[in-house]
């Protein structure tokens, strides 16, 4: 049954799911896809075979997202995916759309780079925050992570990122294609990063989550998440009750994530969060970063004598 919350909740998700594949979609129309630039990713793949074969770039990338979604509802189930689903079909759709009616900008190479990584960071920002994505290269790497150890979803996103993008070179016979590319791609995750950590890879929330199921609780948050759970002890001052308080330190773009998580197992969980302005540890800001930063915030000038 659909409460007015989960009906509110999916009104957003559709707003910014619209918006960010809008802004996605100007990016790669107006700016990259003109200019001859793959920027990784499937939509990097899809932007070279429109330019070799003319198919449409959004229908090329989704008709190469649907084995990866595939592979993903065997390995993960249709309620992990659902908002990858939705996205990638929004995302690829709405390039198609607007493709007709959207200018192509052909001039400066420094405004193309700019606009097309800024444009497609905050759209893809907007889609991520709501718990989704656009499939392509982070579904793949997702799924490669379950199989083969020793590597990191990031190092994975890179080697298949940098693939496409040397790929581009030999297509385009153009060797300043890649080049631009790779700025494209550095400016779109710094967007990212800005617009869903506030511009502080240290930074996110903190979750104190209080259910009787708190045990599947904390081991979806484990295993679907990927981030670590501590049971913290408690006791009712009322009801004088023994408990356990689950804390739960993640990123800004994964609190709506573990929402589905524990409405999904307990639609009456007592949950708290709160802004965390410093997290330091694994998959958060690296230690010696953070002391790095410290240093130099506490490095005090000389004092200038009159």
């Amino acid at each position: 049954m659909l409460t007015r919350k989960k009906v509110k909740d999916l009104c957003i998700d559709g707003v910014m799911f619209v918006l960010g594949s809008f802004l996605f979609a100007v990016s790669i129309d107006t700016f990259t896809a003109p200019n001859q630039i793959a920027a990784g990713g499937l939509t990097g793949v899809a932007t070279m075979f429109n330019h070799l074969f003319g198919i449409p770039i959004g229908t090329a990338n989704m008709l190469m997202n649907v084995p990866l979604l595939i592979w993903a509802y065997l390995e993960m189930g249709y309620q992990i995916i659902i908002k990858t689903v939705i996205a990638t079909l929004m995302s690829s759709a709405i390039i198609d759309i607007m493709a007709p009616y959207l200018p192509q900008y052909q001039g400066d190479p420094l405004i193309t780079i700019v606009f097309g990584g800024c444009l497609a960071g905050l759209g893809l920002a907007l889609i991520l925050m709501r718990g989704g994505t656009t499939g392509g290269t982070e579904l793949a790497a997702n799924l490669l992570t379950l199989h083969i150890h020793g590597f990191s979803l990031g190092k994975f996103v890179m080697i298949i990122d940098l693939v496409i993008v040397l790929a581009s070179a030999v297509v385009y016979q153009d060797y300043e294609s890649p080049l631009y590319a790779i700025l494209v791609i550095y400016i779109t995750s710094k967007v990212i990063d800005a617009v869903l950590y506030g511009a502080d890879s240290g930074t996110g929330k903190m979750m104190f989550i209080i259910s009787p199921k708190n045990d599947e609780i904390s081991h979806r948050i484990m295993t679907e998440m990927e981030r670590g759970v501590t049971e913290l002890h408690s006791r009712g001052a009322y009801s004088g009750q023994e408990g356990t308080v689950l804390f739960c330190a993640v990123g800004r773009q994964e609190v709506h994530k573990i929402y589905d998580i524990i409405h999904e197992i307990d639609t009456d969980a007592f949950i708290v969060v709160d802004d965390a302005g410093e997290i330091t540890g694994l998959g958060f800001r690296d230690f010696h970063q953070y002391r790095q930063k410290s240093k130099k915030k506490n490095k005090k000038k000389p004092l200038q004598q009159s």
